[in-house]
């Protein structure tokens, strides 16, 4: 009796972790939301759609916001990441363009927390905006910790792109992604894919506390974005324009109120 009731505890806790997971990350199903200003489906009225959605209206830590110096506290601190190189495929989700590794491409590490990669998707245009100014394109690294004891389960680096030169590694993408063009839940292996590639160009970021910028808008995501502007060409944009659907050509979500939150500049050699 006590073994049988010792394991209906552990698939319990196994389908809560599951769970707690899964209502963790983004709506995969890009027919329940779109970007359109004066839509029914538009980011107005995400957070009435679904009552799991509620935080995208009614939240007070949703993501993006802008960047401003003039409020953002300075911490001397290196950032520590580790990635590996890892199985990849490559997936058009018909609201964005989405690379996931399967498993072991590294980690982020956060106060001693250990987020694994799982995710990166482009949104365009910037999502976030540094000073008002919001730029050609946006990268997101998506982290999640399956640790249900952790109240900050999420973690997203954001890179910024402004035009010129080609990005590299989007550079070794864009063959598989013209194949997946338009195309929903369509896939295309990419094999070995090294995240390191990204080549992040500088040690320097901002970091808050925010939400996901798609349904259901959790909140509780620790934000990091890079402080250098990448480069990227006109033709990369268009491509990651063009191979989702129409709606979402313009697939960044609408700058959020501040609400007073706490922005840091983490870099080495600086100081309060």
């Amino acid at each position: 009796m006590e073994r049988r009731v010792t394991s209906l505890y552990i698939l319990a806790l196994v389908i809560s972790c599951i769970v707690m997971f899964c209502n963790a990350q983004e709506v995969e199903n890009e027919r329940e939301f779109d970007y359109g200003a004066k839509s029914e489906k538009g980011p107005k009225n995400w957070g009435t759609m679904k009552k799991e959605w509620g935080a995208c209206n009614n939240g007070t830590l949703q993501s993006p916001i802008d960047m401003s110096n003039e409020r953002v506290k300075i911490i001397s601190k290196p950032e520590n990441r580790i990635y590996n190189v890892g199985n990849a495929t490559v997936k058009n989700r018909g609201h964005d363009i989405q690379i996931e590794w399967s498993g072991g491409a590294g980690s982020l590490f956060i106060n001693g927390t250990n987020y694994p990669l799982r995710y990166a998707h482009w949104h365009s245009p910037s999502e976030h905006t540094i000073n008002g100014r919001r730029y050609d394109m946006e990268l997101h690294l998506v982290h999640l910790s399956t640790d249900p004891n952790l109240i900050n389960r999420i973690a997203v680096v954001g890179i910024l792109y402004k035009i010129g030169t080609p990005d590299q590694f989007l550079s070794k993408l864009m063959a598989n992604i013209s194949s997946i063009v338009d195309n929903k839940d369509e896939e295309s292996a990419l094999g070995m894919v090294d995240p390191n590639d990204i080549q992040f160009g500088s040690k320097r970021f901002y970091r808050y506390l925010g939400s996901l910028t798609v349904p259901p808008c959790t909140e509780g995501v620790i934000w990091t974005l890079n402080k250098k502007v990448k480069t990227v060409s006109r033709d990369q944009v268009r491509l990651m324009r063009e191979a989702v659907h129409d709606y979402a050509k313009e697939n960044a979500r609408p700058l959020q109120p501040h609400n007073n939150r706490d922005l840091y500049l983490y870099g080495p050699g600086d100081s309060n």
